[in-house]
């Protein structure tokens, strides 16, 4: 399976009737077991051109290109769990027919056996983030979209998170999506980095990390980091 994209604008009228320019010119792809990351600075239109890619908005110029029937599973920036269903309810409601195997392999990895049957006013943040990951892998997407899931996380957690993130996406044959303002995460999750700019976002380059995930060392990282930070990037 690949997601081919060529953006050729994107925009909207406010209330004033009054034009914002939001995607100039944004040309990607991405094949199965592949993660990309689109990585710009905040504002820059990011979860405007996921929202495209995942067929959520039409409202634009250009094509995209993605097999019809492909499952998605979206983590959008808000965790959006009913708060009257369980952690569990919440979770089946997106997936009836998962396997309990599967299911308790995914709480196992997301330390949230003990919360199955929590409610979400009951759970912190990166608790609640870890509940929409389960639910958007509980469907086993062929797309996976992860709109800035370790935000507002103090490093620990995101650090923690992004590990348990690391560990579920490795050896599926799906698409990830990933985005993110944060370099650390994009150069320790992606495969394909697609550098965006300023609003109107353009893409400015597209880098490719050949070294896999699990075998990247912190001084990998960093080399990695140097490399990027050469580029002269937007503000984050």
């Amino acid at each position: 399976m690949q997601l081919e994209a060529v953006i050729t604008g994107k925009a909207y009228r406010n209330a004033a009737g009054e034009q914002h320019d939001v995607l100039d010119k944004v040309e990607l792809s991405l094949r199965s077991g592949e993660v990309g990351v689109l990585f710009g600075p905040s504002g820059c239109g990011k979860s405007t051109l996921l929202r495209i890619l995942s067929g959520l908005d039409r409202d634009y110029q250009g094509h995209v290109s993605r097999p019809s029937q492909a499952r998605i599973g979206m983590v959008f920036q808000e965790p959006r769990l009913l708060p009257w269903r369980s952690v569990e309810d919440n979770i089946r409601l997106a997936a009836p027919g998962v396997d309990e195997a599967k299911l308790s392999a995914l709480f196992d990895v997301l330390e949230l056996s003990a919360h199955r049957s929590h409610f979400p006013s009951e759970l912190s943040l990166g608790l609640a983030r870890r509940v929409a990951l389960a639910r958007a892998l509980a469907v086993e997407p062929d797309f996976l979209i992860l709109d800035e899931p370790l935000a507002s996380l103090d490093d620990a957690l995101a650090a923690r998170l992004r590990q348990q993130i690391a560990t579920l996406i490795e050896g599926r044959t799906m698409l990830t999506l990933l985005v993110t303002h944060n370099l650390d995460d994009a150069v320790r999750l992606g495969d394909r980095l697609f550098l965006l700019s300023a609003r109107p976002a353009r893409l400015l380059r597209t880098h490719s990390i050949d070294r896999p995930r699990s075998a990247r060392s912190e001084a990998d990282i960093r080399a990695i980091r140097t490399d990027l930070a050469r580029l002269d990037l937007p503000n984050r």
